[in-house]
């Protein structure tokens, strides 16, 4: 037969997602403290925040998570789009969209350092393009397909990480990796509440540079690994020489 299989690509490196996990705990604690108590990127405390919102009498913003819930789908969907006919791993589209949500993220930094945080709809609606860059994120990240770190919530990390300990199935699969997601979390939001006390266009724009960082190296490790360009022209080999 005529032609090679094609080689397999490389498993996406762990650091990349879990870098991008800390600049979620930054765009998150930006959201909550300074946009109106708005998720970019855990939209389960969004959810809860509607449900509860729902209510009447809480004091609760609705407009804020409405419009981020309503994005990060957006963003989720159009990442999902663009990957559908991708092969695992990571490919040039995914680099493509990690690059978008860094530039998103920038964008979003300079309106709020050249603006301010501003009204309540403007801070809405800068909510709202943090967390279309968020679904983005996330759905590269699925797609992406590294175990345990989601990038943007925790909860199924904490659970495996339990129900696998000595305390509980004895497996100890995956701890470290799954400690180590919990902890970017937080340490992103503990560096995004600190920053914000600088200025919150700071703290978006750290995020803006993990993301455009995580983008460039991980293209970098796809290529040093051997893997093709989708669309790259192939190695000519040499003619054989007719048979005397």
């Amino acid at each position: 037969m005529s032609g090679t299989a094609a080689r397999p690509r490389p498993a996406t490196p762990p650091a990349l997602m879990l870098a991008l996990t800390f600049a979620t705990g930054v765009v998150d604690a930006v959201g909550y403290l300074h946009l109106d108590q708005v998720f970019a990127g855990n939209m389960t405390g969004n959810v809860a925040i509607l449900g509860m919102a729902a209510t009447g009498g809480t004091g609760l913003p609705v407009l804020g998570p409405s419009l981020a819930l309503a994005l990060f789908l957006t963003g989720a969907a159009v990442a999902g789009r663009l990957l559908r006919t991708a092969a695992a791993g990571w490919s040039r589209r995914c680099t493509v969209l990690l690059a978008g949500v860094g530039l998103a993220l920038a964008a979003a930094a300079f309106g709020l350092t050249a603006g301010g945080a501003g009204s309540p709809a403007a801070r809405a609606m800068t909510a709202s393009g943090l967390a279309l860059a968020m679904g983005a994120q996330a759905a590269t990240a699925r797609h992406l397909a590294v175990k345990d770190v989601t990038t943007v919530v925790v909860t199924s990390t904490l659970t495996g990480l339990a129900a696998d300990s000595r305390l509980g199935a004895a497996r100890g699969q995956g701890a470290l990796r799954r400690s180590a997601a919990v902890a970017l979390l937080a340490a992103g939001a503990v560096a995004g509440a600190a920053l914000c006390r600088v200025h919150t266009g700071l703290a978006v724009a750290v995020a803006a540079c993990v993301a455009l960082a995580v983008s460039a190296l991980g293209h970098a490790a796809a290529r040093s690994a051997g893997v093709r360009p989708r669309g790259a022209a192939r190695p000519r080999t040499a003619a054989a020489s007719p048979a005397p």
